[in-house]
Protein backbone atom coordinates (compact mmCIF):
# COMPACT_ATOMS: atom_id res chain seq x y z
CA UNK A 1 0.00 0.00 0.00
CA UNK A 2 3.06 2.24 0.18
CA UNK A 3 2.52 5.58 -1.53
CA UNK A 4 -1.25 5.35 -1.85
CA UNK A 5 -3.16 8.46 -0.82
CA UNK A 6 -6.19 8.34 1.46
CA UNK A 7 -8.48 11.36 1.56
CA UNK A 8 -10.31 11.93 4.84
CA UNK A 9 -13.28 14.29 4.86
CA UNK A 10 -14.72 15.92 7.98
CA UNK A 11 -16.70 18.92 9.13
CA UNK A 12 -14.54 21.50 10.88
CA UNK A 13 -15.39 20.66 14.49
CA UNK A 14 -13.50 18.54 16.98
CA UNK A 15 -16.24 15.91 16.99
CA UNK A 16 -15.62 15.26 13.30
CA UNK A 17 -11.91 16.02 13.08
CA UNK A 18 -10.64 14.10 16.10
CA UNK A 19 -11.69 10.65 14.74
CA UNK A 20 -10.18 11.61 11.38
CA UNK A 21 -6.95 12.57 13.13
CA UNK A 22 -6.91 9.22 14.93
CA UNK A 23 -7.36 7.27 11.69
CA UNK A 24 -4.65 9.32 9.98
CA UNK A 25 -2.27 8.39 12.79
CA UNK A 26 -2.93 4.70 12.13
CA UNK A 27 -2.67 4.92 8.33
CA UNK A 28 0.66 6.74 8.01
CA UNK A 29 2.69 3.90 9.62
CA UNK A 30 1.04 1.55 7.10
CA UNK A 31 2.65 3.48 4.25
CA UNK A 32 -0.30 5.66 3.22
CA UNK A 33 -0.15 9.39 2.73
CA UNK A 34 -3.18 11.14 4.19
CA UNK A 35 -4.88 14.35 3.09
CA UNK A 36 -7.90 16.16 4.54
CA UNK A 37 -10.93 17.80 2.93
CA UNK A 38 -12.88 20.09 5.28
CA UNK A 39 -14.15 23.65 5.75
CA UNK A 40 -12.55 26.87 6.98
CA UNK A 41 -13.24 26.08 10.67
CA UNK A 42 -10.30 23.66 10.59
CA UNK A 43 -7.91 26.56 11.32
CA UNK A 44 -8.65 26.17 15.04
CA UNK A 45 -7.20 22.65 14.99
CA UNK A 46 -4.39 22.76 12.43
CA UNK A 47 -1.73 23.00 15.12
CA UNK A 48 -2.73 19.56 16.40
CA UNK A 49 -2.88 17.84 13.00
CA UNK A 50 -0.06 16.85 10.67
CA UNK A 51 -1.90 16.43 7.37
CA UNK A 52 0.11 16.16 4.17
CA UNK A 53 -2.34 18.65 2.66
CA UNK A 54 -5.64 20.29 3.66
CA UNK A 55 -8.26 21.03 1.02
CA UNK A 56 -10.90 23.59 2.02
CA UNK A 57 -13.99 22.72 -0.02
CA UNK A 58 -17.08 24.98 -0.33
CA UNK A 59 -20.10 23.54 1.50
CA UNK A 60 -23.15 24.63 3.43
CA UNK A 61 -25.38 23.22 6.16
CA UNK A 62 -29.13 23.01 5.66
CA UNK A 63 -30.15 25.81 8.06
CA UNK A 64 -33.62 26.69 6.82
CA UNK A 65 -36.36 25.37 4.56
CA UNK A 66 -37.00 28.78 3.01
CA UNK A 67 -36.61 28.76 -0.80
CA UNK A 68 -33.77 31.31 -0.70
CA UNK A 69 -31.83 29.43 1.99
CA UNK A 70 -32.31 26.10 0.22
CA UNK A 71 -31.17 27.62 -3.08
CA UNK A 72 -28.02 28.97 -1.41
CA UNK A 73 -27.31 25.59 0.22
CA UNK A 74 -27.72 23.72 -3.05
CA UNK A 75 -25.53 26.25 -4.86
CA UNK A 76 -22.76 25.94 -2.27
CA UNK A 77 -22.93 22.13 -2.21
CA UNK A 78 -22.99 22.03 -6.00
CA UNK A 79 -19.98 24.33 -6.40
CA UNK A 80 -18.22 22.35 -3.68
CA UNK A 81 -18.86 19.10 -5.52
CA UNK A 82 -17.34 20.51 -8.72
CA UNK A 83 -14.33 21.78 -6.77
CA UNK A 84 -13.99 18.36 -5.13
CA UNK A 85 -14.21 16.64 -8.54
CA UNK A 86 -11.26 18.67 -9.77
CA UNK A 87 -9.31 18.13 -6.54
CA UNK A 88 -9.83 14.35 -6.71
CA UNK A 89 -8.47 14.38 -10.25
CA UNK A 90 -5.25 15.90 -8.93
CA UNK A 91 -4.92 13.89 -5.70
CA UNK A 92 -6.09 10.51 -7.08
CA UNK A 93 -6.88 8.95 -3.67
CA UNK A 94 -7.26 5.19 -3.32
CA UNK A 95 -10.11 5.63 -0.81
CA UNK A 96 -12.23 8.57 0.34
CA UNK A 97 -13.63 8.44 3.89
CA UNK A 98 -16.15 10.81 5.48
CA UNK A 99 -16.58 11.51 9.20
CA UNK A 100 -19.81 13.47 9.10
CA UNK A 101 -20.95 17.04 8.61
CA UNK A 102 -22.09 18.73 5.41
CA UNK A 103 -18.49 19.50 4.30
CA UNK A 104 -18.18 15.76 3.58
CA UNK A 105 -21.03 15.76 1.05
CA UNK A 106 -19.19 17.38 -1.91
CA UNK A 107 -16.00 15.24 -1.80
CA UNK A 108 -17.85 11.98 -1.08
CA UNK A 109 -20.35 12.67 -3.86
CA UNK A 110 -17.58 13.50 -6.31
CA UNK A 111 -15.70 10.35 -5.26
CA UNK A 112 -18.71 8.16 -6.06
CA UNK A 113 -18.94 9.83 -9.46
CA UNK A 114 -15.29 8.95 -10.06
CA UNK A 115 -15.88 5.34 -8.91
CA UNK A 116 -13.39 5.69 -6.05
CA UNK A 117 -14.07 3.31 -3.10
CA UNK A 118 -15.78 5.26 -0.34
CA UNK A 119 -16.70 4.84 3.30
CA UNK A 120 -18.51 6.97 5.83
CA UNK A 121 -18.13 6.67 9.58
CA UNK A 122 -21.21 7.44 11.68
CA UNK A 123 -19.98 8.38 15.14
CA UNK A 124 -23.36 8.94 16.80
CA UNK A 125 -26.10 6.57 17.91
CA UNK A 126 -28.37 8.37 15.41
CA UNK A 127 -27.24 8.70 11.81
CA UNK A 128 -26.68 12.34 10.87
CA UNK A 129 -28.41 14.07 7.98
CA UNK A 130 -25.27 14.43 5.87
CA UNK A 131 -24.44 10.73 6.27
CA UNK A 132 -28.05 9.80 5.45
CA UNK A 133 -27.64 11.67 2.18
CA UNK A 134 -24.45 9.77 1.40
CA UNK A 135 -25.40 6.30 2.69
CA UNK A 136 -27.01 4.98 -0.51
CA UNK A 137 -23.96 5.96 -2.59
CA UNK A 138 -20.95 4.82 -0.55
CA UNK A 139 -19.18 1.46 -0.51
CA UNK A 140 -19.15 0.86 3.27
CA UNK A 141 -20.68 2.42 6.40
CA UNK A 142 -18.82 2.10 9.70
CA UNK A 143 -20.61 2.83 12.97
CA UNK A 144 -19.39 4.01 16.35
CA UNK A 145 -22.23 2.34 18.26
CA UNK A 146 -23.57 -1.17 17.90
CA UNK A 147 -27.12 0.14 17.51
CA UNK A 148 -27.70 3.21 15.33
CA UNK A 149 -31.13 4.62 14.52
CA UNK A 150 -32.32 6.44 11.38
CA UNK A 151 -30.73 3.75 9.19
CA UNK A 152 -33.84 1.93 7.99
CA UNK A 153 -32.97 2.37 4.30
CA UNK A 154 -29.31 1.36 4.63
CA UNK A 155 -28.44 -2.09 3.23
CA UNK A 156 -27.14 -4.29 6.06
CA UNK A 157 -24.41 -5.58 3.74
CA UNK A 158 -22.73 -2.16 3.89
CA UNK A 159 -22.60 -1.95 7.68
CA UNK A 160 -19.58 -2.61 9.88
CA UNK A 161 -19.31 -1.80 13.59
CA UNK A 162 -15.88 -0.45 14.43
CA UNK A 163 -16.49 1.84 17.39
CA UNK A 164 -15.33 5.45 17.44
CA UNK A 165 -11.64 6.15 16.78
CA UNK A 166 -9.88 8.04 19.56
CA UNK A 167 -6.69 10.05 19.41
CA UNK A 168 -3.35 8.58 20.58
CA UNK A 169 -3.51 11.01 23.51
CA UNK A 170 -6.70 9.23 24.63
CA UNK A 171 -5.02 5.80 24.48
CA UNK A 172 -2.14 7.21 26.52
CA UNK A 173 -4.56 8.68 29.07
CA UNK A 174 -6.39 5.35 29.31
CA UNK A 175 -3.27 3.86 30.91
CA UNK A 176 -3.75 6.12 33.93
CA UNK A 177 -5.71 4.44 36.76
CA UNK A 178 -8.72 6.10 38.30
CA UNK A 179 -7.29 8.71 40.70
CA UNK A 180 -7.37 7.88 44.38
CA UNK A 181 -9.89 9.92 46.32
CA UNK A 182 -8.16 11.93 49.01
CA UNK A 183 -8.48 15.45 50.32
CA UNK A 184 -8.70 16.86 46.79
CA UNK A 185 -11.47 16.03 44.30
CA UNK A 186 -11.03 17.06 40.66
CA UNK A 187 -14.17 18.01 38.76
CA UNK A 188 -13.78 18.49 35.00
CA UNK A 189 -16.43 20.54 33.16
CA UNK A 190 -16.56 21.08 29.40
CA UNK A 191 -19.06 21.41 26.61
CA UNK A 192 -17.46 19.91 23.55
CA UNK A 193 -14.97 21.50 21.18
CA UNK A 194 -17.23 24.54 20.66
CA UNK A 195 -17.83 25.18 24.35
CA UNK A 196 -21.21 25.41 26.06
CA UNK A 197 -22.67 28.54 27.62
CA UNK A 198 -24.95 26.42 29.79
CA UNK A 199 -21.98 25.05 31.74
CA UNK A 200 -20.88 28.58 32.69
CA UNK A 201 -24.46 29.45 33.63
CA UNK A 202 -25.25 26.38 35.76
CA UNK A 203 -22.06 24.93 37.24
CA UNK A 204 -20.71 27.93 39.25
CA UNK A 205 -24.01 28.57 41.11
CA UNK A 206 -24.29 24.81 41.71
CA UNK A 207 -20.84 24.82 43.32
CA UNK A 208 -21.97 27.75 45.49
CA UNK A 209 -24.78 25.56 46.84
CA UNK A 210 -22.47 22.76 47.97
CA UNK A 211 -21.53 22.21 51.59
CA UNK A 212 -18.50 24.34 52.42
CA UNK A 213 -16.48 21.30 53.45
CA UNK A 214 -16.99 19.70 50.02
CA UNK A 215 -16.25 22.96 48.22
CA UNK A 216 -12.88 23.25 49.96
CA UNK A 217 -11.88 19.83 48.61
CA UNK A 218 -12.76 20.66 45.01
CA UNK A 219 -10.39 21.49 42.20
CA UNK A 220 -12.44 22.56 39.20
CA UNK A 221 -11.10 22.40 35.66
CA UNK A 222 -13.66 24.07 33.39
CA UNK A 223 -13.88 25.02 29.75
CA UNK A 224 -15.77 28.27 29.16
CA UNK A 225 -16.51 30.45 26.19
CA UNK A 226 -14.29 33.52 25.84
CA UNK A 227 -17.09 35.86 26.84
CA UNK A 228 -17.74 33.86 30.04
CA UNK A 229 -14.15 33.39 31.25
CA UNK A 230 -13.91 36.43 33.51
CA UNK A 231 -17.30 35.92 35.16
CA UNK A 232 -16.70 32.22 35.87
CA UNK A 233 -13.25 32.90 37.31
CA UNK A 234 -14.66 35.66 39.51
CA UNK A 235 -17.38 33.42 40.96
CA UNK A 236 -14.96 30.64 41.87
CA UNK A 237 -12.48 33.12 43.33
CA UNK A 238 -15.26 34.58 45.46
CA UNK A 239 -16.13 31.09 46.71
CA UNK A 240 -12.51 30.33 47.50
CA UNK A 241 -12.58 27.33 45.14
CA UNK A 242 -9.42 26.11 43.41
CA UNK A 243 -10.13 26.40 39.69
CA UNK A 244 -8.53 26.40 36.22
CA UNK A 245 -10.81 28.08 33.68
CA UNK A 246 -9.75 28.16 30.03
CA UNK A 247 -11.41 28.59 26.65
CA UNK A 248 -9.92 25.37 25.28
CA UNK A 249 -7.82 22.54 26.74
CA UNK A 250 -5.50 20.98 24.19
CA UNK A 251 -4.60 18.26 26.69
CA UNK A 252 -8.22 17.29 27.38
CA UNK A 253 -7.62 13.49 27.42
CA UNK A 254 -5.09 13.91 30.25
CA UNK A 255 -7.54 16.21 32.02
CA UNK A 256 -10.25 13.54 31.74
CA UNK A 257 -7.92 10.91 33.17
CA UNK A 258 -7.05 13.15 36.13
CA UNK A 259 -10.71 13.82 36.95
CA UNK A 260 -12.78 12.05 39.59
CA UNK A 261 -15.99 13.16 37.84
CA UNK A 262 -16.76 14.83 34.51
CA UNK A 263 -19.69 17.11 33.64
CA UNK A 264 -20.04 17.52 29.88
CA UNK A 265 -22.07 17.37 26.71
CA UNK A 266 -22.43 13.95 25.11
CA UNK A 267 -21.05 14.25 21.62
CA UNK A 268 -19.85 10.98 20.11
CA UNK A 269 -16.15 11.77 20.58
CA UNK A 270 -16.73 12.79 24.20
CA UNK A 271 -18.61 9.57 24.97
CA UNK A 272 -15.92 7.52 23.23
CA UNK A 273 -13.12 9.22 25.17
CA UNK A 274 -14.93 8.89 28.51
CA UNK A 275 -15.45 5.20 27.75
CA UNK A 276 -11.94 4.36 26.63
CA UNK A 277 -10.33 6.30 29.51
CA UNK A 278 -13.01 5.08 31.92
CA UNK A 279 -14.30 8.04 33.92
CA UNK A 280 -17.74 8.63 35.51
CA UNK A 281 -19.75 11.52 34.16
CA UNK A 282 -22.87 13.63 34.28
CA UNK A 283 -23.88 14.01 30.64
CA UNK A 284 -26.08 16.88 29.47
CA UNK A 285 -27.14 16.27 25.85
CA UNK A 286 -27.32 19.26 23.53
CA UNK A 287 -31.02 20.21 23.30
CA UNK A 288 -32.84 21.22 20.17
CA UNK A 289 -31.10 18.80 17.81
CA UNK A 290 -33.56 17.40 15.29
CA UNK A 291 -32.40 13.82 15.81
CA UNK A 292 -31.44 14.05 19.50
CA UNK A 293 -28.18 12.27 18.72
CA UNK A 294 -26.42 13.40 21.90
CA UNK A 295 -29.26 12.01 24.03
CA UNK A 296 -28.93 8.68 22.25
CA UNK A 297 -25.16 8.73 22.83
CA UNK A 298 -25.59 9.49 26.53
CA UNK A 299 -28.10 6.68 27.00
CA UNK A 300 -25.49 4.12 25.96
CA UNK A 301 -23.33 5.03 28.98
CA UNK A 302 -26.25 5.65 31.34
CA UNK A 303 -27.65 2.20 30.49
CA UNK A 304 -24.53 0.51 31.89
CA UNK A 305 -24.27 2.87 34.88
CA UNK A 306 -21.16 4.54 33.52
CA UNK A 307 -22.83 7.95 33.48
CA UNK A 308 -25.81 9.88 34.72
CA UNK A 309 -27.81 11.56 31.93
CA UNK A 310 -29.53 14.87 32.73
CA UNK A 311 -31.61 16.62 30.09
CA UNK A 312 -30.85 20.33 29.86
CA UNK A 313 -34.39 21.23 30.96
CA UNK A 314 -33.58 19.47 34.26
CA UNK A 315 -30.03 20.81 34.49
CA UNK A 316 -30.33 23.50 37.15
CA UNK A 317 -27.97 24.72 39.90
CA UNK A 318 -30.18 22.97 42.45
CA UNK A 319 -30.31 19.59 40.71
CA UNK A 320 -26.60 19.66 39.84
CA UNK A 321 -25.66 20.52 43.42
CA UNK A 322 -27.76 17.58 44.60
CA UNK A 323 -26.17 15.21 42.05
CA UNK A 324 -22.64 16.37 42.87
CA UNK A 325 -23.23 15.98 46.61
CA UNK A 326 -24.53 12.43 46.18
CA UNK A 327 -21.90 11.27 43.69
CA UNK A 328 -18.87 12.84 45.34
CA UNK A 329 -19.91 11.42 48.71
CA UNK A 330 -19.61 7.90 47.28
CA UNK A 331 -16.05 7.36 46.00
CA UNK A 332 -16.60 3.60 45.70
CA UNK A 333 -19.66 4.26 43.54
CA UNK A 334 -17.62 6.60 41.33
CA UNK A 335 -14.99 3.91 40.85
CA UNK A 336 -17.70 1.44 39.85
CA UNK A 337 -19.07 3.96 37.33
CA UNK A 338 -15.54 4.44 35.98
CA UNK A 339 -15.14 0.68 35.52
CA UNK A 340 -18.54 0.41 33.83
CA UNK A 341 -17.65 3.23 31.43
CA UNK A 342 -14.37 1.52 30.55
CA UNK A 343 -16.19 -1.75 29.82
CA UNK A 344 -18.22 0.12 27.18
CA UNK A 345 -15.12 1.50 25.45
CA UNK A 346 -13.58 0.19 22.22
CA UNK A 347 -9.91 1.21 22.43
CA UNK A 348 -8.96 -0.53 19.17
CA UNK A 349 -11.65 1.21 17.07
CA UNK A 350 -8.99 3.07 15.07
CA UNK A 351 -7.25 -0.17 14.09
CA UNK A 352 -10.57 -1.76 13.14
CA UNK A 353 -11.34 1.16 10.85
CA UNK A 354 -7.83 1.16 9.38
CA UNK A 355 -8.21 -2.53 8.48
CA UNK A 356 -11.24 -1.65 6.36
CA UNK A 357 -9.35 1.18 4.67
CA UNK A 358 -6.67 -1.32 3.67
CA UNK A 359 -9.34 -3.66 2.24
CA UNK A 360 -10.97 -0.85 0.24
CA UNK A 361 -7.60 0.41 -1.03
CA UNK A 362 -6.94 -3.04 -2.45
CA UNK A 363 -10.17 -3.05 -4.49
Amino acid sequence: MSGKTILLCAGGTGGHLFPAEALAGALVPLGFSVQLATDERVERYTSTFAWQHIHVIPSETVRSRSPMAMANTLWRLGSGTLAAWRMLGRVKPAVVIGFGGYPTVPPLTAATWRKIPTMIHEANAVMGRANRMLAPKVTRIATGFAEVSMMDNVPKSKLIHTGNPVRPAVIAAAAMPYPATGDRITLLVFGGSQGAAVMSKIVPPAIARLDEGLRRRLHIVQQARKEDLAAVRQIYAGLGVSAEIEEFFRDLPARIAAAHLVVSRSGASTVAELSVIGRPSILVPLPGALDQDQAANARTLAAVDGARMVMQSDFTPETLASDLTALLADPVGLEHMAANARQAGIPDATDRLAEWVVKLAAM
